[in-house]
């Protein structure tokens, strides 16, 4: 090919730049829209992203879990997602309190004890590291399992998992997508 103005390589770089950057900025949205966490979705807004503002009373709500009174530590957040909303909760429950919570959530199994940590393929999309947490599937002695799929209402799935912080207490974690 020749570097020339008719039929050279250049006029058709630089017309795939041009296409590219267009695509790229339709997708990218605004600063402004990418700052405001609690609008809903928009054109230019890119997804997954976590809500600001949200409170472990509201994700126990969608949840459909009541947080016991005893718990310590508790976190939330709430993830938009393309299709399904992810959500998580964690706190600290004395490990003699574990029980009376878990019968609450009624799960479909007993729960499994998982000795070893998971060494799985790809990352989740709703990672508890975002709630400053190890993962639970990086945890050695892992009681987990589903509660619930399909669940009752808007909410599509909710799992448990509960791991030992120390001789007296445990870690709940719940991931539920809606």
């Amino acid at each position: 090919m020749s570097g020339g103005p008719r039929g050279g390589w250049r006029p058709a770089l630089a017309g795939g730049v041009a296409v590219l950057t267009g695509l790229l900025a339709g997708c990218s949205g605004t600063t402004a829209e990418q700052g405001d966490q609690n609008v809903s979705r928009s054109p230019g807004r890119q997804v997954p992203y976590w809500m600001d503002g949200v409170t472990v009373e509201s994700v126990a709500k969608t949840l459909q879990v009541q947080v016991p009174s005893t718990a310590t530590e508790a976190k939330a957040a709430y993830q938009k997602g393309f299709q399904d909303d992810g959500l998580l909760l964690s706190f600290v429950l004395p490990t003699g309190a574990v029980d009376g919570f878990l019968t609450q959530l009624k799960p479909e199994r007993p729960l499994r004890l998982r000795e070893q940590p998971f060494v799985g393929e790809g990352k989740t999309t709703t990672p508890f590291s975002h709630l400053g947490l190890p993962e639970p599937d990086s945890l050695a002695g892992v009681r987990e399992g589903v509660v619930c799929a399909p669940c009752e209402g808007d909410l599509n799935t909710l799992e448990v998992a509960v791991a030992r912080v120390d001789d007296h207490d445990s870690r709940v974690y719940l991931r539920g997508v809606d």
